[in-house]
């Protein structure tokens, strides 16, 4: 499965990458917002830092205004993603984008539905939200499961990147469906290398270690 960062933060992405467990990258308006950052500028940055797909959303909710947009964005860098919402017009820019060679996001997948809509519409990844969908007393592991079984059922090539990630139990129950990628926030992708016993393990052999009076180096 391909590990997304969800963010706008050079600093994070760079310590991420570093680990060579990182895919990707996903950014919203929001992430821009808090970053505090110019939208291209950061973006051609991030996009320096991997060679994987590096999501940048339009703003327009119209399909002209969205395509010019999306004509702006593609010329950051070669792996940038174009970020579209599940709406008629974001279906009709996915069309147009895919049809050009261009990778496409649609966001903001609520419904097994929405997705095969988007999947039919040429996307490369489509978002479910399960974060989102657990807030308003759905089950969003659910959702990645149907969407799984449609994709499966089809051979549809779209990828389902699952969005809204909020712990690590998200990730650990999307592998196992089968999705292709996760985009979370760097902490909660940070968050899987930590267990109490693997903490333990190493106080215990530092401990052992110190009463050789040795050195390695």
């Amino acid at each position: 499965m391909k590990f997304f960062a969800d963010t706008a933060e050079i600093a994070d992405i760079q310590r991420l990458a570093a680990t060579g467990l990182i895919d990707g990258v996903t950014t919203n308006p929001s992430l821009i917002n808090k970053s505090g950052r110019d939208f291209i500028e950061v973006t051609k940055e991030i996009c320096a830092l991997t060679d994987g797909p590096v999501s940048a959303e339009v703003i327009a909710l119209d399909h002209a205004t969205m395509m010019k947009e999306a004509n702006v964005l593609r010329k950051i860098a070669e792996n940038v993603c174009i970020k579209v919402p599940l709406t008629i017009d974001g279906l009709k820019t996915c069309k147009a984008l895919t049809d050009e060679g261009a990778m496409v996001n649609v966001t903001l997948c609520f419904s097994a539905a929405q997705a095969l809509l988007a999947a039919k519409a040429g996307a490369t990844f489509v978002s479910p939200f399960v974060g989102r969908h657990d807030d308003n007393g759905f089950d969003g592991m659910q959702l990645i499961a149907d969407i799984r079984l449609i994709y499966d059922n089809y051979d549809y090539n779209t990828q389902i990147l699952v969005a809204s990630v909020r712990h690590a139990i998200h990730i650990l129950e999307a592998a196992k469906i089968g999705a292709d990628a996760i985009t979370a926030p760097p902490a909660v992708i940070e968050g899987l290398f930590r267990h109490i016993l693997t903490e333990k393990g190493i106080e215990g052999f530092l401990a052992d270690w110190a009463k050789t009076d040795q050195s390695i180096l």
